[in-house]
């Protein structure tokens, strides 16, 4: 086994972003790619050594990784992380959502359960500083007593990208759970769950608004909007019984104390060092690879268990239980 280096799999933006962080906290990389061009680019933005002909070529010429982070398009996100656990890789951090649908999702729980690897979704937003300030609080306060959120993205604009039909037409797996994944996180996993949808869209036939309520295992209320032909924003607002907490956008905090109207905008404490790179990814890799912690991370089983439960119900309509699984233990 490689033991030296972080393999990073995929090098786009995020796989750079990931780079630039993973040296920041003095680990070496070996980077792999497929075309020539984007490891030239990963190089001389980053200064690492990197391959090109893919995944299967790099694990034929190199000792597969002890550690691996898969940053790759999302149509080979689960793929890409099944090899490297047959190569032999136990400890991986996959780019969420880990796939494109929810047989992505099975094939990856069911591939880390079978071979006792640790595959960690990269949720990236529960390691921002407002969101780790925001944590704070609601554990000073004693917990939410209500929630809400949306996830809505620019239909439009979604229609006219460049990503892949399948991509599109799962739009609420590939990036609303940004949003719904960082609302149960804060405000805990749900136990009741009523969920509408409205509409259809050629892009996304499933539905175009997206509105539902219910309670978490802990007792608060939460209600959730999202719309893809209307404008909108993400954002997640938590109230505990002394403040509320605004996350709108989710890289600021916003703070209403008890008796007050004023919405205080918070400092939140950046390390110099991390002032230039992308939010979330130092925390969430010391996370990763130090254990520090480690418990806000999300592994396979239950990211499995929360798309079935709760991110399909939001997806189809429809009203039933929750789900509680460790994801409640890790938020």
């Amino acid at each position: 086994m490689d033991q030296s280096r972080v393999w990073i799999v995929g090098l786009g933006p995020m796989g750079i972003a990931y780079a630039k962080a993973l040296r920041a906290l003095g680990h070496d990389v070996l980077g792999v790619g497929r075309g020539a061009q984007g490891v030239a680019a990963f190089r001389e933005a980053t200064g690492f050594e990197a391959v090109a002909g893919g995944l299967e070529a790099a694990l034929a010429a190199h000792a597969p990784p002890a550690r691996a982070i898969v940053a790759t398009p999302i149509m080979v996100l689960a793929s890409s992380a099944l090899t490297l656990i047959s190569a032999g890789t136990r400890d991986l951090l996959v780019e969420k959502p880990a796939g494109v649908d929810l047989e992505d999702f099975r094939r990856l729980a069911r591939g880390a359960e079978e071979s006792g690897a640790r595959v960690w979704l990269a949720y990236n937003r529960r390691f921002l500083p407002s969101v780790q300030e925001a944590r704070r609080m609601i554990a000073e306060d004693g917990g939410a007593v209500a929630f809400s959120f949306e996830f809505s993205d620019p239909g439009d604009r979604i229609a006219a990208s460049a990503h892949p039909p399948e991509v599109k037409r799962n739009w609420l797996y590939a990036n609303g759970t940004h949003v719904i994944d960082l609302a149960f996180h804060l405000g805990g996993e749900p136990e009741l769950l009523s969920a509408y949808v409205e509409g259809s869209l050629d892009w996304h036939p499933a539905a175009a608004s997206f509105s539902g309520a219910g309670r978490s295992f802990g007792g608060a209320l939460f209600s959730y909007q999202a719309n893809y032909e209307a404008p909108g924003r993400w954002g997640v607002v938590v109230d505990t019984r002394q403040r509320r907490l605004s996350l709108r956008p989710l890289e600021e905090l916003h703070v209403q104390k008890r008796g007050s109207f004023a919405l205080e905008k918070a400092d939140l404490a950046i390390p110099p060092e991390e002032a230039d790179l992308k939010p979330g990814l130092p925390g969430q890799l010391r996370a990763f690879l130090q254990g520090e912690g480690r418990e806000h991370l999300l592994d396979a089983a239950a990211h499995l268990e929360r798309a079935e439960q709760v991110y399909a119900r939001i997806l189809a309509g429809s009203a039933g239980h929750g789900s509680r699984n460790d994801v409640e233990k890790q938020s």
